[in-house]
């Protein structure tokens, strides 16, 4: 694979993590795991961009042709309402692992050291995305309620005052 298919499947990847995001950011209640949920798809519209400018830098004579589907084996995420959302987040924990396997096998075959630096970075920053959504499923898991409400206040149960 060469680095300009390799730009375009990256880009395609983080156009789905985005749309995985802004599909869960739908599907729960909780303010606090909203927000976290836009910080998540803003990160990956932030890596798009980086990667089509880096490729309009690298190879400006020819025109970024994104896939219209991954072109690498991966496992789908359902953006329907019927998987339940402690799934999905798994899901989105699996394709951040992905992701960063992606980028760090990309740096391998790409010459030009300010390409490898974009790649590492962004498997790095992949990295981080897993853990994040690996402490969500740890609340998930613990309070399945979490996402469901508006407000989740969990220093209610753990602790009493008494009179």
């Amino acid at each position: 694979m060469n680095a300009p298919e390799i730009l375009a499947i990256a880009v395609r990847a983080e156009m789905d993590a985005a749309d995985i995001y802004n599909h869960l950011r739908g599907r729960v209640k909780n303010e606090v795991l909203i927000q976290k949920l836009q910080f998540l798809a803003n990160e990956e519209v932030r890596h798009k961009a980086i990667l089509e400018r880096l490729f309009r830098d690298k190879f400006p004579a020819r025109t970024l042709s994104v896939p219209a589907k991954p072109a690498r084996p991966a496992k789908a995420v359902p953006l329907d309402d019927a998987t339940p959302v402690a799934d999905l987040f798994k899901l989105a924990m699996g394709k951040e692992k992905e992701a960063e396997e992606f980028y760090k096998a990309a740096k391998t075959t790409v010459d030009d050291p300010a390409g490898r630096k974009i790649l590492d970075y962004l498997s790095r920053v992949e990295r981080s995305h897993y853990y994040m959504l690996k402490s969500e499923i740890d609340l998930l898991e613990r309070f399945p309620e979490y996402f469901d409400v508006d407000a989740f206040h969990i220093g209610q149960d753990l602790f009493h005052i008494g009179a």
